[in-house]
């Protein structure tokens, strides 16, 4: 029987993050959303943000302060990149 479970790849991962965090999130959502663990999350957003894809902030909620992630313009062009390239190979 043939095994119908893609394995994600690294472009698939840095798209899902990318796409979830369009409107600002919290690391355990972003986490959550594209189904990484706590050390795969903390990898691929150190990356992100010392490339310049995605931004961290940090905002007040509920008396605690909350560090969100934001994609940058040049996330959301590497974004469309990717999915222009997604779309050549379908």
């Amino acid at each position: 029987m043939e095994n119908l479970t893609k394995r994600r790849d690294r472009h698939d991962i840095v798209a899902e993050i990318l796409q979830t965090a369009m409107e600002a999130k919290i690391k355990t959502h972003i986490m959550y959303k594209a189904k990484l663990s706590y050390d795969q999350i903390n990898k691929y957003l150190g990356l992100l943000v010392k490339k310049g894809f995605l931004e961290n902030m940090t905002v007040k909620r509920r008396r605690q302060n909350r560090t969100l992630y934001r994609t940058t313009e040049d996330g959301i062009t590497l974004l469309h990149h990717m999915e222009s390239a997604d779309r050549l190979f379908e």
